[in-house]
């Protein structure tokens, strides 16, 4: 089976690293990484037109090779694929994510739009995130992930997965959930630099969940959270009536 590694932390984060080496360790896995040289996050679903995608070339065990690219994550698989600097993969992962990937923040998310660029040149695609900011320990998330796929029959389209940052042993299971709505406050913070000019520094604090089919809502219960995704935004209901 051959693996396609890729992220929008950049090519040595230790979220895919981490999750690298554990598939390496399985004979039976062939495993090549395409992924941005540099910190892409929040770059969403685009990609470069206007300048050459450059490449440094890393040696993988087994002979695969590993790709750091200077673009963005979509571009990365991009890449891989159409670009077949890779073997083709039979699966795609994104990630592993170093923060959350919940509810509507899939459309900023370069590690999600890496998975559904995958999704949309047919490839199955997994998204992974470990839902906190902070440097914790990925080994928990790249077993889990592991384990998960090895037991599931790779079928089309995006799977989001967001993982508690929290020990295994503290995880309460498994939600398959829907995409919640990402709600913020207080988004945009007023500042003024020594020289006076006034700017604004984009933050914010994520709103409480009270949707218990959400996947903010699994996350904030210690829950795995799993989100089947795919590309078609179609609103079929308001399709109809416009017909």
């Amino acid at each position: 089976m051959n693996i396609l590694l890729t992220n929008d932390d950049g090519y040595f984060a230790k979220g895919l690293q981490t999750l690298l080496g554990i598939l390496e360790e399985d004979p039976f896995l062939s495993v090549s990484v395409v992924a941005p040289e540099s910190q892409k996050s929040a770059t969403g679903h685009s990609i470069t037109l206007a300048e050459p995608l450059m490449i440094t070339e890393h040696n993988l065990t087994k002979g695969f090779k590993g790709y750091a690219v200077r673009g963005n994550p979509a571009d990365c698989v991009k890449l891989a694929i159409q670009g077949e600097i890779v073997p083709k993969p039979d699966l795609v992962i994104s990630g592993i994510n170093n923060g959350p990937n919940l509810g509507t923040d899939v459309f900023y998310s370069g590690t999600v739009s890496a998975a559904m660029e995958a999704v949309l040149l047919g490839i199955p695609s997994i998204a992974v995130s470990l839902a906190g900011f902070d440097k914790f320990d990925f080994d928990d998330a790249a077993r889990f992930i592991y384990d998960f796929f090895k037991k599931q029959t790779c079928a089309k389209g995006l799977l989001n997965i967001n993982i508690p940052p929290i020990p295994s042993s503290e995880w309460r299971g498994i939600k398959y959930a829907k995409l919640g709505k990402a709600v913020y406050q207080n988004v945009f913070e007023h500042r003024v630099d020594p020289r006076g000019r006034e700017y604004y520094w984009q933050s914010g604090t994520l709103a409480l969940e009270t949707d218990p089919e959400t996947d903010l809502y699994a996350i904030q219960e210690d829950f795995i959270s799993i989100t089947p995704m795919h590309s078609n935004l179609t609103d079929f209901d308001k399709l109809k009536l416009m017909l």
